[in-house]
C-alpha cells in the first residue's frame, strides 16, 4: 500500500499515512480518464449558440430586380445567404451537448487519477484541513510550506471557512469529496487533501 507524508496546517510533516492501494494505487486506465473528461467538457457546455436562417434575418420580403433582361444574376431575396446581412447557412442552432457514461468507468477514471497524483508525488494529505475564521494568509501559508502553488483543495464535506479563505488565490480551488471530479484533479498541479477526506474517499470507492 502507498505512503505518504502528513502534514498539519502549518505546512510541517508531522507523520505518514498508509493510503487503500484500491483508491490510490490502482493502475492507471488512460482510456476512461479521457472518455470521462470529455464527458464532463461535454457537459459544461452551455449549447446556446445560434444564427439566424435566411428566414429569420428581417426584410428581404420583396424580389430585388425581375428575373430577366437586366443582365445581372437572378436574385429572389436580399437575404439569400450569398448577400452580405443575409442569413448564415447549416450554421449553429441551439443544442444540449449533454451525454452520459457509466458509472463503473467514472469510478475507474477517479481512481486513476488519484492514484497518478500518488504516483507522481503531488498529493498532500493535511492531518486536520481546518481554519477557526476566514483568513487567506493561513491558506496561503500552508500552500507555500507544502510547494503547491497550483493547488486543488479536498474536504470531507462543506467547508464555508476554508472556501472562503482560498476563493481569492490565484490557481487554487476548493472542492469536496462529493463533488470531486477527474478534470479538475488533473488540471492542478498538487492535490491538497484533509485526512477525513482520504478516509471517506476509501470507503466509498475500496
Amino acid at each position: 500500500m502507498p505512503n505518504v507524508a502528513l502534514y498539519n496546517m502549518d505546512g510541517k510533516e508531522v507523520g505518514t499515512i498508509e493510503l487503500n492501494e484500491n483508491v490510490f494505487g490502482a493502475e492507471v486506465n488512460k482510456v476512461a480518464i479521457y472518455e470521462t473528461v470529455k464527458n464532463y467538457l461535454a457537459n459544461q457546455r452551455q449549447g446556446t449558440q445560434s444564427t439566424k436562417t435566411r428566414a429569420e434575418v428581417s426584410g428581404g420580403g420583396i424580389k430585388p430586380w425581375r428575373q430577366k433582361g437586366t443582365g445581372r444574376a437572378r436574385q429572389g431575396s436580399i437575404r439569400a445567404t450569398q448577400w452580405i446581412h443575409g442569413g448564415i447557412a447549416l450554421g449553429p442552432k441551439p443544442r444540449d451537448y449533454r451525454y452520459s457514461i457509466n458509472k463503473k468507468m467514472k469510478n475507474v477514471a477517479l481512481k486513476s487519477a488519484l492514484s497518478s497524483k500518488v504516483a507522481n508525488g503531488e498529493i498532500v494529505v493535511i492531518d486536520n484541513l481546518d481554519v477557526e475564521e476566514i483568513k487567506t494568509k493561513k491558506i496561503v501559508n500552508l500552500l507555500g510550506n507544502v510547494g503547491a502553488d497550483k493547488a486543488l483543495i479536498v474536504t470531507s464535506e462543506v467547508n464555508n471557512k476554508v472556501y472562503m479563505s482560498a476563493r481569492n488565490i490565484e490557481n487554487v480551488k476548493v472542492s469536496f469529496t462529493g463533488a470531486l471530479n477527474v478534470y479538475e484533479i488533473l488540471k492542478y498541479d498538487k492535490l491538497v487533501i484533509a485526512q477525513d477526506a482520504v478516509k471517506k474517499l476509501e470507503e466509498v470507492y475500496a
